[in-house]
């Protein structure tokens, strides 16, 4: 056999290593349904590794290299995780807040703010943390606050806060 595809059979069963997930810097706020996900995450990446492990040298490395990575942060995640205290206020926007607004041209959103790991805009579910998240955290209904984005800033006026 050539020793080239000696080499490139080497190579193959080499798992390149993934890029680790860089660990947001701001607290690890979490409501109870996001460290559920979180715990829950983490089951199923401890069951795909341990199968992956039972597999032995017929193991897919990259995939066993990625599901190693994605682990490590999870965890990470689930340790440094910090439950907030269900909302309980329609005083106020906090952590677990369901929120109306409306902006300056009359469109209308209904967001939750949650914990990073759990934020999804696509469902309403938005970070803490992120630009529309600080300007909501704290406002009151009727509050007129600012929503600095890339695109440019908008006002933003809060109708109504449901728990």
């Amino acid at each position: 056999m050539s020793r080239a595809f000696v080499n490139e059979d080497h190579a193959a069963a080499q798992a390149s290593q993934p890029v680790e997930r860089r660990v947001s810097d701001q607290p690890n706020y979490v409501t109870a349904n996001g460290l559920a996900q979180l715990q829950a995450r983490v089951a199923t990446l401890n069951s795909e590794h341990a199968q992956l492990q039972a597999q032995g040298e017929r193991a897919d490395k990259q995939r066993l290299a990625d599901n190693e990575r994605d682990l490590r942060y999870f965890n990470a995640r689930v340790l440094s995780a910090q439950v907030v205290p269900a909302a309980t206020s329609g005083d106020t926007v906090q952590i677990g807040s369901q929120v109306t607004f409306v902006d300056e041209h009359d469109q209308q959103q209904v967001v939750r703010l949650v914990g990073e790991d759990e934020a999804d805009a696509g469902r309403g579910l938005i970070n803490w943390g992120s630009p529309l998240g600080r300007a909501l955290l704290g406002a009151a209904p009727g509050d007129e606050v600012i929503w600095k984005r890339p695109a440019g800033d908008l006002s933003i006026e809060v109708l109504e806060i449901g728990r």
